[in-house]
């Protein structure tokens, strides 16, 4: 009897631990965990804040093609980031990668003012992600994460005002044709956002 208990708590810390390193999400699950943020008020009240370059994020404005559309503002959580600091770039040390408890969120502007939710992100800074001993980016549902690093080359800035990092977008409350793992989405738009 005590051989079969102890092989049953060694069972069940097995699964416990595999299932919460696992990077599979049930897109149902993760709305119903997020769907407070809905009134931007609950995302102010839990710590998050817009995005301070103030920018409405569209691929028209980074350069790319316009017809993927865009991502919309976002409200970060600057502590689960870990951000250490924005000159010249935001920077920070964060490797957060729980989607449950995501370190951003993804608002569309109204024409009344008033944000409307999109979506989940997270983004883990490329030092500190490679620091911990990890030679690829994560992988979420069978995607890995964009890698997003600024070519100075360029006119647009595809890291966003970020040091490199790596980032995933979840589209939860907006479908997104390409996929809702995509970092664009064509039914998003920045049209309203007054900057």
């Amino acid at each position: 009897m005590k051989l079969i208990h102890s092989t049953s708590l060694v069972i069940i810390f097995s699964l416990t631990t595999t299932a919460a390193l696992s990077d599979s999400y049930d897109l149902n699950a993760l709305r119903a965990a997020t769907e407070k943020y809905k009134d931007v008020n609950v995302a102010l009240e839990e710590g998050f804040i817009p995005d301070p370059s103030g920018h409405c994020v569209s691929a028209a404005a980074e350069g790319l093609p316009a017809e993927w559309g865009a991502m919309g503002i976002h409200y970060l959580r600057p502590d689960i980031l870990q951000i250490t600091g924005d000159d010249p770039r935001v920077n920070g040390t964060g490797t957060h990668t729980d989607f449950e408890k995501p370190a951003i969120l993804l608002y569309e502007p109204q024409a009344d003012g008033s944000m409307t939710l999109l979506g989940i992100e997270n983004l883990v800074f490329e030092a500190g992600w490679r620091g911990m001993g990890h030679n690829g980016p994560p992988m979420t549902n069978g995607r890995h994460w964009d890698h997003m690093a600024d070519n100075p080359d360029t006119e647009g800035d595809e890291a966003h005002g970020f040091m490199p990092h790596f980032d995933q977008h979840i589209w939860l409350f907006r479908d997104n044709p390409a996929g809702d793992l995509e970092p664009f989405n064509v039914n998003v738009t920045c049209e309203h956002h007054s900057g």
